[in-house]
């Protein structure tokens, strides 16, 4: 049995196959060793994480980490290619219109019954079976209807 090097206790089988010292507060604050982690890859489905040992530190010096897409290393050729002194500017993109907002589904006879049907206290559920619609469409009907319409 592994015992531990700080106060001597015995040392459960699973913890001694990675730790020698015990779990109590003074031993781990000796014999603890803080690890540096390193954010290598962060984007919005999911971050990941590294703990720089040695190894790590080479990858990283050798870019192996490195997102390939803004790598120049992967493109062909230099990233911005200036133009020959004698060719003609590019044309600017021509602005597309802005996008017109969503036309709502319902009718504005539907809009009022939902709105009137909402004051009376009734609930979106009903007032879709009501009027044939789903839930959802009830409560934006509803939503529409009072941002125009304070009360």
């Amino acid at each position: 049995m592994a015992h531990c090097v700080t106060c001597g206790i015995e040392l459960h089988p699973e913890r001694a196959e990675k730790y020698n010292y015990c779990a109590t507060r003074d031993c781990r604050e000796q014999n603890a060793k803080p690890v540096t982690i390193a954010a290598v890859a962060v984007n919005k489905a999911a971050d990941q994480y590294l703990v720089l040992n040695d190894q790590a530190k080479e990858d990283l010096a050798a870019g192996k980490y490195q997102d390939q897409r803004k790598s120049s290393s992967v493109t062909d050729g230099p990233r911005h290619q200036r133009a020959p002194a004698g060719s003609p500017a590019r044309k600017p993109a021509r602005r597309r219109p802005a996008p017109q907002p969503p036309r709502p589904s319902w009718t504005k006879a539907q809009e009022d019954l939902a709105l009137i049907y909402s004051a009376r206290g009734m609930r979106p559920d009903e007032i879709a079976e009501r009027l044939g619609v789903s839930r959802y469409t009830v409560t934006q009907m509803i939503l529409a209807a009072k941002s125009r319409v304070k009360l």
